[in-house]
């Protein structure tokens, strides 16, 4: 039977064999949000998985229903990141594949915005991805192929949105690292960045009144984010490095 809307047959509409199987990813902010919705995935497309993440209960929630290895770390910290890294690289085998979605949303105009807030922004949003990057890089360089998705923000990319400042600034950070990167750890190790409108967790739920900005006119489900993470993750993209993937709802165009 064809589906009307698409096209396409039943058959084809059916879920298609594990698009990670055998992969060994690290995913940072594992234990909440769209971390928690990427960790489940991942799980269910055969992936082995590495979780950081500072909540110690929402951790070892995540383990035990993705089977996956917890690490409480704190991504700010380089020495708790390379001791997380080593032993995530000893438990899985080998590293080939990083998902960086921890980071905070602090709200606030630059003069709302201490300096303390604006650096701890920074810290974990920026430095906490370079430095989980940073630490798995020696064993993702000795595979042959390997992937790093960062996530940022629609914000990263158009910061159309008063009183995020510190927030607008560090997203916009990482989608340059992410190309920088791209170009470093060509042609082994492919770099993309998701950047993602407002999503139905609890970072954005002092921003779901905004919607009047997207052209979809909602807020995004967590799977529909890490549905994106996945794609850019597995081999079917294996030739997207270096891009900034807006998956916003059409809120950096409209």
């Amino acid at each position: 039977m064809i589906d009307s809307t698409s096209g396409t047959t039943d058959s084809q509409l059916q879920s298609p064999a594990k698009r990670l199987h055998g992969r060994r990813i690290v995913i940072t902010g594992a234990a909440s949000g769209i971390g928690r919705t990427t960790a489940q995935l991942f799980a269910r497309e055969g992936a082995t998985l590495a979780l950081f993440d500072r909540d110690e209960s929402g951790l070892a929630q995540i383990a035990r229903e993705t089977s996956g290895h917890g690490f409480q770390v704190d991504i700010t910290k380089e020495e708790e990141v390379a001791k997380a890294a080593e032993r995530a690289a000893s438990v899985l085998g080998g590293i080939d594949g990083i998902v960086n979605a921890a980071g905070i949303m602090p709200f606030g105009s630059i003069l709302e915005t201490p300096v303390a807030e604006w650096r701890r922004t920074l810290d974990v949003n920026l430095t906490g991805t370079y430095l989980v990057i940073r630490s798995c890089l020696p064993w993702m360089q000795k595979e042959a192929a390997g992937t790093i998705v960062n996530i940022a923000s629609a914000a990263g990319l158009l910061p159309n949105a008063p009183g995020l400042t510190a927030y607008a600034a560090s997203k916009g950070a990482v989608v340059n690292l992410g190309r920088a990167l791209a170009a470093e750890l060509a042609p082994k190790i492919r770099v993309n960045t998701v950047c993602p409108g407002l999503v139905d967790t609890p970072m954005g739920d002092k921003h779901r009144a905004k919607v009047e900005n997207y052209a979809l006119k909602r807020i995004a489900d967590p799977i529909e984010i890490a549905r994106a993470i996945l794609f850019v993750t597995s081999a079917e993209s294996s030739y997207i490095t270096g891009t900034a993937l807006a998956v916003d709802g059409g809120r950096s165009f409209h």
